[in-house]
């Protein structure tokens, strides 16, 4: 089950309820925390998994539209994951097991840390949101020993 962590602004501004969520604090490739900004004044939702620090971007989300997100969500994960070069077995693999979301709340100062500065280097001088996820995750992070979110989520994927 993939878990979705939201922040109390995302909370309101989808007018969604969490689920309680018993992961006692451990980081998981299936845990995601989820985030609202805006750029260029259009709405975004970042998405940053706990255990990887991976970072997923969508935009063109109203409020209230939490069926949607998933799904846009899951699309964009699995284009993401092929134009790295993730085999289709492992990318099905991963989607089957994370195939129900839940909504929980936030958990983690270390996970909201970095989407802020995710946040922050996000500029609108991509071509595309793909070539934008790919400048992102290759960012180093103090918290994963200063690697970078795609290696470390290829390397989890592969030790499943």
């Amino acid at each position: 089950m993939i878990v979705l962590k939201f922040t109390q602004a995302l909370l309101k501004d989808m007018k969604a309820i969490p689920e309680e969520c018993d992961d006692s604090g451990e980081l998981s490739l299936f845990h995601w925390h989820v985030n609202i900004y805006h750029l260029n004044r259009r709405k975004h939702i970042v998405f940053i998994n706990d255990l990887s620090r991976l970072c997923i971007i969508i935009d063109g989300i109203r409020s209230g539209q939490v069926t949607p997100l998933k799904e846009k969500f899951l699309s964009t994960l699995r284009t993401y994951m092929v134009s790295e070069g993730i085999g289709e077995a492992r990318i099905d693999a991963y989607l089957r097991e994370g195939s129900e979301i839940a909504i929980a709340k936030t958990n983690s100062r270390s996970v909201l840390g970095t989407m802020k500065e995710a946040t922050f280097f996000t500029e609108d001088d991509f071509e595309d949101n793909l070539s934008r996820l790919q400048w992102l995750n290759r960012l180093i992070h103090k918290p994963l020993d200063y690697r970078e979110p795609i290696e470390v989520f290829k390397k989890a994927l592969t030790s499943r």
